[in-house]
């Protein structure tokens, strides 16, 4: 199929054109970097990272929204919801891909269509992310991570379609759960893949968890961090350092020993950071729940 790249001028003039700009304020624009490393006339040549695109504003007020969307509360500026959903109007809004690991549900279309790029063990077996019943993406070799590109590269471009400014691949950590089958080297430089892809697209690129991979940031060509319980394993600190603050944090109920109250103390004042159920049900749902500093 076709790709549609919009260039990072043509997304921000449609970004104007929503009201998005207007809406989100000339002190986001301020802080988002929208043309950072921009050439400076026609005959440059573009840096590959971060050039062009719409950086979220440290501390905006966030809601985690992948399990489905809903009408934001009160205050929210940005949203995170799965490709398949809709961007919230006039809101900064993040697009869930789940990257490096099988949807639920869709293991069956992999099967059929691509089980070469499905991580086995010695055995043959698949290996599972026993977690969320995933099975893990095989980023071991050079020629898959570029079929697996091709692949997710297609969602990334989906998401720039529908109108998102920015995107979350997920499971970045696979590597942890992959028997040993997998590397960090290898998953980051699947992460470069699509942080080129999504820069093509003029979208921003959030890295997802993993802070074993912070120091290559970077070189991968991540913009900002989506973290979840970080205020948990004592990690909010190293995110905010490494990404001057834009992080938008997602606490769990009934996760781990620090409570939502200590987790708002030490980093409210800084990050992005938000307390919603395990499941991130949608609002009205029963076991909702969604709280800010």
């Amino acid at each position: 199929m076709a790709r549609h790249v919009l260039s990072p001028l043509l997304r921000l003039e449609r970004a104007v054109a929503a009201g998005l700009v207007s809406v989100l304020g000339a002190g986001m624009l301020a802080g988002c970097s929208v043309v950072e490393g921009a050439p400076r006339d026609a005959g440059s040549e573009r840096p590959a990272a971060s050039a062009g695109v719409l950086l979220p504003t440290a501390g905006m007020r966030f809601d985690y929204q992948i399990g489905g969307g809903y009408t934001p509360p009160d205050g929210v500026r940005a949203v995170s919801r799965d490709r398949e959903d809709e961007p919230a109007p006039g809101l900064y809004n993040v697009c869930y891909v789940n990257a490096f690991q099988t949807q639920p549900g869709a293991l069956e279309w992999w099967k059929s269509t691509h089980p070469d790029l499905l991580l086995r063990d010695d055995a043959g077996e698949l290996i599972i992310d026993e977690g969320w019943d995933e099975v893990l993406l095989d980023t071991s070799t050079a020629a898959r991570r570029t079929q697996l590109a091709k692949i997710v590269g297609e969602w990334i471009d989906g998401c720039a379609e529908s109108g998102f400014q920015a995107v979350e691949p997920d499971n970045l950590d696979s590597f942890e759960r992959s028997e040993g089958k997998l590397t960090q080297s290898h998953n980051a430089a699947f992460a470069t893949e699509l942080a080129e892809r999504a820069h093509d697209e003029g979208l921003a690129i959030g890295q997802k968890n993993t802070t074993d991979l912070l120091g290559r940031h970077d070189a991968i060509g991540f913009d900002f961090a989506v973290t979840e319980e970080c205020a948990q394993f004592d990690e909010c600190d190293a995110y905010a350092d490494a990404y001057d603050d834009r992080v938008f944090a997602i606490e769990y109920e009934g996760e781990g020993d620090v409570g939502f109250e200590e987790s708002c103390a030490g980093w409210g004042d800084r990050i992005s950071l938000v307390l919603r159920d395990l499941d991130v049900l949608p609002a009205g749902e029963k076991g909702y729940v969604y709280r800010t500093c």
